[in-house]
């Protein structure tokens, strides 16, 4: 069935679904130990660079909590917007997985600025605080809003002032690179973040991240933090193949586009409707927007998506890799008929 609920509900690109079958060819070493997962890791540093240190892992979640405990202590705290994926979807695990504060920063579009984080610099080498030491922040944000390359290092220079780190969570970055026009390595390692969750689910891949590193006093123990975090895939080909064709040929661009562009044409279709009002800017495959009760009832029984903010009926749309313009157009007639019978009972 589709849907605009997520880019999870997407399938997998025949690429990506071709290399986890080549890769089910015979025996292999496990736990990394194959040609696909040295392949895969020759791939990332094509993309980022000699510095990039990737460590595949199974999911999202996983790969946020592994790199958060790479560069933090159990008496540090780590900083994120109120709305961040480790704070509002994840269960606790980042926060208990690494036993750190998670101080969260009120924003209004979802990403942090040095002036947000500044206040929060402060009772370092006081005994009765958490340590600040490292700060988290989403590419796309969770509210579907991107980050400039400058932005992004306007953060990095202030942490590093400090002797902090800078996470990036990149379940979207090829959207956000989409949207910017750049490639991964200049958002990310050339920007300053020092440690990334590399995602590829939302965007054509079956499963697994990269948690990958540009700092080696970072890398020295990331190995370690995988396996004690349950992270370690015996049969790792299976993950890292993906990444193989993910990152060839531009598939992850190409992808991301796609859905960055269904978007943009969908959001242009529901800015026709005065009673839809966006709530923040539309610069990936997220949409966020208020509709009233009526039609919001009525497009509920057609598709599934979810509610942002029930009491304000702020609802999300997330486009995927292969949404198409049927997918679109077909939604299009649906708010036709539903605003067309809205406003012929107001008559």
């Amino acid at each position: 069935m589709r849907s605009f609920a997520s880019d999870n509900n997407s399938g997998v690109h025949p690429l990506v679904m071709e290399a986890v079958i080549k890769a089910n060819d015979n025996h292999a070493a496990g736990y990394g130990d194959d040609p696909w997962t040295a392949a895969a890791t020759a791939k990332i540093k094509d993309v980022f660079g000699e510095m990039a240190s990737p460590f595949f892992v199974f999911n999202g979640t996983g790969a946020n909590s592994v790199a958060l405990q790479a560069v933090t202590r159990p008496f540090n705290s780590i900083l994120c917007a109120e709305t961040a994926h480790i704070n509002v979807d994840e269960c606790g695990a980042p926060a208990r997985m690494t036993g750190c504060a998670v101080v969260t920063i009120p924003t209004r579009d979802g990403k942090l600025t040095p002036e947000l984080i500044k206040s929060h610099l402060h009772n370092f080498g006081v005994c009765h605080h958490s340590q600040p030491k490292a700060v988290y922040i989403s590419q796309v944000s969770e509210l579907g809003t991107v980050y400039t390359i400058e932005e992004v290092k306007a953060i990095a220079d202030l942490l590093h002032a400090y002797d902090m780190y800078l996470h990036m969570d990149g379940a979207r970055l090829a959207n956000a690179c989409a949207y910017l026009n750049c490639s991964m390595r200049e958002v990310t390692v050339d920007a300053g973040v020092d440690i990334l969750s590399l995602g590829g689910t939302k965007n054509g891949m079956m499963m697994g991240e990269a948690v990958v590193s540009f700092r080696p006093e970072i890398t020295g123990n990331l190995q370690y933090f995988r396996k004690q975090s349950a992270q370690l895939a015996s049969k790792l080909r299976y993950l890292s193949c993906q990444f193989i064709p993910y990152l060839e040929n531009d598939l992850w661009l190409e992808n991301a586009r796609n859905a960055n562009n269904r978007a943009y044409r969908l959001a242009e279709a529901l800015k026709k409707y005065p009673q839809i009002r966006f709530t923040q800017k539309i610069e990936s495959n997220q949409l966020f927007f208020t509709i009233p009760t009526e039609p919001l009832k009525k497009l509920q029984e057609k598709y599934f998506f979810y509610m942002w903010n029930e009491e304000a009926n702020e609802a999300r749309f997330v486009t995927s890799w292969d949404t198409t313009d049927e997918d679109i157009d077909e939604m299009i007639r649906t708010l036709d008929g539903i605003f067309k019978e809205s406003s012929s009972s107001l008559l």
